[in-house]
């Protein structure tokens, strides 16, 4: 190998052969250093997807148990609000509304059957403002529906976003809770 010597500006003389001997050292692929780096760099977005997912999908799963226990609440009030209202619908949905303050208001669905009646007489409510089934009295209309022994059903759908990074993992997706009380 050529030996050319060059002068420093501190005036010492440093060898060329040496400086390239260890460049060549320090480039060789027998070191490994920085290989964890990489490693994580190439990992991190698929790690950041699955935590993200897991996080998006434990949200979807927090509002089903919410509105489990919401709906469950107000099947619970239509089964004992016979004789007490004339709007059996508007005051079970805002047990519902009561029982899960967290959720859209505007985007829930409601639908009531009540002794075999239907409430709406077909579709849901959309939005809680929406529900009523309003009676004349307490005896006749929805509020006549509420007979002592019979059931009383109240369902609710709410929409769900699966959605990480811009993708959504299942489009269309609701949540729906239905619940059964026998009327007291």
């Amino acid at each position: 190998m050529n030996n050319t010597s060059h002068i420093a500006s501190s005036g010492v003389n440093i060898q060329s052969s040496f400086l390239v001997d260890r460049l060549r050292a320090r480039l060789r692929a027998e070191k490994d250093e920085g290989q964890s780096l990489l490693e994580f760099a190439l990992s991190l977005p698929v790690l950041l997807l699955i935590v993200t997912g897991m996080a998006i999908f434990g949200i979807a799963i927090s509002n089903y148990l919410t509105m489990t226990s919401a709906v469950s609440t107000g099947a619970q009030y239509l089964g004992i609000d016979r004789n007490n209202t004339t709007d059996p619908c508007k005051d079970a949905a805002g047990a519902f509304a009561n029982a899960a303050p967290n959720l859209n208001s505007a985007s829930l669905k409601f639908s009531f059957v009540l002794n075999g009646t239907s409430y709406p007489s077909s579709g849901s409510y959309s939005g809680l403002s929406a529900a009523s089934c309003s009676s004349s009295s307490t005896t006749t209309g929805a509020a006549g529906n509420l007979v002592a022994g019979q059931p009383a059903q109240m369902t609710v759908t709410y929409p769900c976003s699966l959605q990480v990074y811009g993708h959504n993992y299942w489009s269309g997706c609701n949540l729906g809770v239905q619940m059964t009380e026998i009327v007291q």
